[in-house]
């Protein structure tokens, strides 16, 4: 073979991007694929809308002609767990002095955006990037209506000395930028989650290069309490993945389009299979690496283009030597995310006092006492708050969707984009009604899934048509 007809593509141990090549099958729609995006909310391992057409596989070297046709592939890493003989101590600060390496080669002298949140991935590179005496605009947003996340990242901001900046995301935002979001993620995430998209704009004035704080929390954390058998593995991952109300819709698809077998069955096989191939016997870690090798690049890294869209990004959490690392580090340090917790507690204590989201009222020092009777008062005050608005007609807005699919505006836009003739060539009617009176009738959580599926499949083939 030639090998001036030949290229390398060599992909990283979690993408920020996908790399698509082609493969020698039929040029048609993989439904089978469609049906496991439509349990889950991603493509599943190398699938995407076409037979033909493939993503290269996470840490991997590629071989493709000059057509774009995969000719090999082989990979040059491999998730394990080798846990070294090492104390608490020495992998803080091996953590602490690759943490800051990673963030100080990735940013340069160059002007940081920070989106920031109330939780620990972005609070630590605000806490790095302060060491590191960079220059930082940072940012936040929350729901109107919903728990003023700001309020969190605005103390962690001042604390810093960085820039900021508050943005409450009102409804309906999505209406104004859904052909556009189509376009950055090529429907390969639903648009209910891109809540950046609200502010996209925003971004020019901002900075230089972003550092984002994705996947933090899926590395410095324990994925399960206990050592599991091979089928409790399965069950885990099933659990997690497996987004409510998306089975039913798969299941209605599998069946409408007449696949061979049951969509379950097959659900499962697949994910049998690539957990097989995962050559770790500790159960968290094993976990970790599927998630690592499939939902990261898959679902977490979709929605960056619309950052990159703007400026150029960073993601210190997916740089291929913290993977590296997070492998040779004794689970019961990561458990708990011990590891970044210390290490804000060590470099910047004031930013460790700080409210942390998810254990609120409570901080980096007193967080375990967020049990009874200790958190008791905060939660019967949280849901007096939460009852008083519902009663003024001010409900309490918690996910994304509920700032889209609900109230006239949202019920108009939504039922144009599920009813037009685009999803008719793929989704019957019949489905895409019942799907929809159920969220209209029955469980509004269950089906809000279903019905965002339902909306970028709509995009998808309305960007098909237009093609």
């Amino acid at each position: 073979m030639n090998n001036t007809v030949l290229r390398l593509l060599k992909t990283p141990i979690i993408p920020i991007k996908p790399t698509f090549s082609k493969v020698k099958k039929p040029h048609e729609l993989n439904k089978e694929a469609i049906c496991i995006f439509t349990a889950i909310g991603f493509f599943l391992d190398q699938d995407t809308y076409w037979k033909d057409k493939e993503v290269l596989p996470p840490a991997s070297e590629n071989v493709v002609d000059k057509n774009g046709i995969l000719q090999e592939s082989k990979p040059y890493f491999k998730w394990h767990y080798s846990p070294r003989d090492i104390l608490f101590e020495q992998a803080l600060e091996e953590f602490t002095q690759l943490f800051h390496t990673i963030i100080k080669e990735q940013v340069g002298n160059k002007k940081v955006i920070l989106p920031l949140s109330g939780g620990l991935d972005s609070r630590t590179q605000a806490v790095a990037l302060k060491v590191l005496g960079k220059k930082v605009h940072s940012y936040s947003y929350d729901f109107k209506g919903g728990y003023p996340e700001t309020n969190i990242a605005k103390q962690i901001a001042k604390t810093c000395g960085f820039e900021f900046q508050e943005f409450h995301i009102g409804r309906g935002y999505l209406w104004n930028s859904i052909e556009e979001l189509a376009k950055i993620n090529d429907c390969y995430s639903d648009f209910t989650h891109p809540r950046q998209m609200a502010i996209v704009d925003e971004f020019d004035a901002m900075g230089d290069v972003f550092s984002l704080g994705h996947w933090g929390d899926v590395l410095f954390d324990k994925m399960v309490d206990r050592q599991l058998s091979s089928e409790e593995e399965l069950q885990v991952i099933i659990k997690k993945i497996v987004v409510k109300g998306g089975m039913e819709l798969a299941t209605a698809l599998w069946k409408e389009w007449e696949l061979e077998g049951d969509f379950e069955t097959y659900l499962h096989h697949r994910i049998k299979n690539l957990l097989d191939k995962i050559e770790i016997k500790n159960s968290s870690a094993k976990i970790r690496a599927f998630k690592s090798m499939y939902w990261a690049p898959r679902w977490t890294s979709v929605n960056l283009a619309v950052f990159s869209e703007k400026k150029p990004i960073t993601l210190p959490y997916y740089d291929n030597r913290m993977c590296e690392f997070i492998c040779s580090i004794p689970e019961e340090y990561l458990a708990d995310r011990k590891l970044q917790i210390e290490y804000i507690k060590q470099q910047n204590p004031e930013v460790a006092r700080i409210t942390w989201q998810s254990e609120k009222p409570f901080n980096l020092y007193n967080f375990k006492n967020n049990k009874s009777p200790y958190n008791l008062l905060y939660r019967v005050l949280n849901k007096l708050q939460r009852e008083t608005k519902a009663i003024l007609g001010k409900p309490y807005i918690q996910r994304n969707w509920e700032l889209q699919f609900l109230g006239d505006e949202n019920k108009k836009q939504l039922e144009w984009y599920l009813f037009s003739d685009g999803l008719k060539e793929l989704v019957s009617e019949e489905i895409a009604q019942d799907f929809y009176r159920k969220f209209e009738t029955q469980d509004q959580v269950q089906y809000s899934h279903p019905v965002s599926i339902l909306l970028t499949l709509a995009l998808k083939m309305k960007q098909l048509k237009s093609e």
